[in-house]
């Protein structure tokens, strides 16, 4: 004779995911943006300054058109000693990435660690419905995951 079970039906429970898991959740949205126009000396000053390694680019109406880092730097600086000449003050948009990746603020961080998984970008600004509204860095996916280590994605 089998086993009977009496402890009766049990009600099906599925579990909520009640972390936040979306970019727009572990986005920086207090950004230090440049203009074109601006001086390559001052990006710099501004990248020691605030402990930074670069940051986007927009243009007098609030657009996003490029983004600067200190790679971009390096070329300046190297460039300068190849003519033997002090760095001058040259403006950001000679030195800046013009065609830009970004990231949709409503995409999951699982999403975003495999975008930056496929490109060799230390950070992407992100973007809702075309206006610039934070940036997120390999890092801020890092910590992400982090936080949602003890959480089950279904």
């Amino acid at each position: 004779m089998g086993i009977k079970s009496f402890q009766g039906v049990r009600k099906s429970t599925k579990k909520e995911f009640d972390a936040p898991f979306l970019v727009e959740d572990y986005m920086t949205k207090k950004l230090l943006t440049f203009s074109p126009e601006q001086s390559i000396l001052e990006v710099m000053e501004l990248f020691a300054k605030n402990h930074i390694s670069g940051g986007p680019v927009i243009d007098s109406n609030g657009f996003l058109v490029g983004i600067i880092s200190e790679a971009d730097c390096m070329k300046q600086i190297s460039e300068s000693r190849y003519f033997n000449q002090p760095i001058l003050d040259k403006s950001v948009e000679r030195f800046m990435t013009k065609n830009v990746e970004t990231i949709d603020n409503d995409i999951s961080i699982f999403d975003a660690a495999g975008v930056f998984y496929n490109s060799n970008r230390r950070r992407l600004p992100v973007m809702k419905n075309g206006i610039l509204v934070g940036q997120i860095s390999r890092k801020d996916i890092v910590i992400a995951a982090l936080k949602l280590s003890g959480q089950n994605y279904k």
